[in-house]
């Protein structure tokens, strides 16, 4: 047989072919006085073990010591069933990811644990697109910072978030800061702070505090949304003041 016969019986291409006997993983045949390689039944038969071996998952070099030891067969299966169950487990939680974000009606970007929160938010009456993606782009930035115990308590703090009775507080809370300006009274701003404390305060976790508070507060300081005006990133930066350095926005 020529190459590319053999390729075409084992279902190979012939450059794989040619690549299995440059890495020493298929033996080269003897060739013709013409200078072609001649196959036979037998390398026929081993062409189609490493196939079959490529097709469980092996990688090329677990396969000469394998053929030429059969008596690994049991440990090789056992560590190829060892690694298919990892990757079952691997995309069962990334289809379970998916599941969630698709009955949320969230962006495929959105942190799973959030995604009830976001899609919620954004259906609420009055939020309109620039202030939804704000939302989330804020939330995927603390998650983001987050240790786990912090992303725990975000969690947490999100499901309680989405109870009909804060989630209305919460909306108008944002609505209110969307309409910051520079006209905005000092007083009103004080009172907008003051609010957002008294309806979030509750919810406040020391696992916040412990999840590297400091590089979020320059992450928040560092965020430079072009819908935001110096009014309302200095509204933010209020909350990652301590409790007592909080002077009015302006």
């Amino acid at each position: 047989m020529t190459s590319s016969e053999i390729a075409r019986l084992a279902g190979v291409s012939v450059r794989t072919l040619r690549h299995y006997h440059r890495i020493g993983v298929l033996p080269e045949p003897s060739r013709r006085a013409n200078g072609y390689r001649t196959y036979t039944v037998h390398d026929l038969i081993l062409l189609l073990r490493v196939r079959r071996l490529t097709d469980l998952g092996l990688s090329l070099d677990e396969i000469p010591p394998l053929l030429a030891s059969p008596d690994r067969a049991t440990a090789v299966l056992d560590q190829l069933d060892g690694e298919l169950a990892a990757q079952i487990e691997r995309l069962t939680a990334r289809r379970e990811v998916i599941a969630r974000l698709r009955a949320a009606g969230a962006s495929p970007d959105t942190p799973p644990e959030l995604a009830d929160l976001v899609a919620i938010t954004s259906a609420q009456p009055g939020v309109t697109p620039a202030v939804a993606q704000q939302d989330r782009e804020l939330l995927t930035l603390v998650h983001h910072t987050l240790d786990e115990d912090g992303r725990q308590a975000l969690t947490e703090f999100v499901a309680a978030l989405v109870h009909p009775d804060l989630l209305a507080a919460a909306t108008s809370l944002a609505n209110r800061f969307g309409a910051l300006d520079a006209g905005t009274p000092d007083a009103e701003v004080d009172q907008l702070f003051a609010d957002y404390q008294r309806t979030f305060g509750h919810l406040e976790d020391s696992r916040f505090a412990s999840s590297g508070a400091s590089r979020l507060g320059a992450l928040f300081a560092a965020y430079q949304d072009p819908g935001f005006n110096d009014t309302q990133r200095a509204f933010l930066a209020r909350f990652t003041r301590p409790p007592d350095d909080t002077p009015s926005a302006r």
